[in-house]
């Protein structure tokens, strides 16, 4: 994947067969994301979940950094704002939430640091691939910011409550060993493996069963904000018992070939 870009941009769209990728593209900012750029992703996600030929999502950066999150200048403008106003942070979470809700697979490339808001835009993703020069850190504490309650629960369910203590209340920098330590990295690879390591995932899961993973998925994180919708979730599990899907899945077990799904 190329790492430059000619000029800066917003959310640059991707796709190869199967797979699309969103690249983040400010990387003199290190791809800061900006008001304007929140909407560009909000788009790109429905226009991923619209297409059934794409089977999972690769989000990464531009340059040596993954984010640095979203931009303070706007947060500082609308604090001081005497209308009425969504807050930044709201419409950041916006974003994030649909990002973790989004129904085809996630896989968040870290080419590099990942700061602020980024870190929890990276843990909404599914898993996160990164490079052993990788590093976070959650500033909120040291900006006098009480960060949105979901992002807060994701750090809670997907890190563990002392983990996101120490991530939150410290707001100290970690390295990519502790990231993955925490379990706030999936796999941890050198930048020359890092290409080689999201290819073999995207590709597994591009290959694996569509709805059944986007029904399973659904499951797991409502398991994880604790609102499970069990109906809804029993009914997915008795119609992939009658669907074509299973009927493939085990045609292709007994010819001891790869399912085309």
């Amino acid at each position: 994947m190329a790492d430059a870009a000619d000029t800066a941009s917003g959310p640059v769209l991707e796709i190869a067969g199967p797979r699309a990728t969103i690249r983040l593209n400010r990387p003199k900012h290190l791809n800061r994301l900006q008001a304007e750029d929140l909407g560009e992703l909000l788009t790109l996600f429905d226009r991923i979940e619209a297409d059934p030929a794409i089977r999972v999502l690769v989000l990464t950066g531009t340059g040596r950094a993954f984010s640095a999150g979203y931009d303070l200048n706007s947060v500082a403008e609308r604090a001081v704002s005497a209308s009425e106003q969504q807050s930044a942070g709201s419409a950041f979470e916006v974003v994030v939430n649909r990002l973790e809700d989004l129904s085809v697979p996630t896989i968040c490339r870290l080419n590099g640091g990942v700061y602020g808001g980024s870190t929890d835009l990276a843990l909404a993703c599914d898993f996160r691939i990164g490079v052993d020069t990788a590093e976070m850190f959650m500033p909120a504490a040291r900006l006098g910011l009480h960060y949105y309650k979901s992002g807060i629960q994701r750090y809670v369910t997907r890190l563990g409550v002392d983990n996101a203590k120490m991530l939150f209340l410290t707001a100290q920098k970690i390295s990519a060993p502790e990231m993955l330590r925490i379990g706030y990295l999936t796999a941890m690879v050198s930048l020359d493996l890092l290409d080689e390591e999201v290819d073999k995932v995207a590709t597994i899961l591009a290959g694996n069963a569509p709805k059944a993973m986007a029904g399973m998925k659904r499951a797991i994180n409502e398991f994880a904000r604790g609102e499970l919708d069990e109906a809804a979730a029993d009914a997915r599990h008795r119609e992939s018992m009658r669907g074509d899907e299973i009927k493939e899945g085990i045609k292709a077990f007994a010819e001891k070939r790869a399912p085309r799904f």
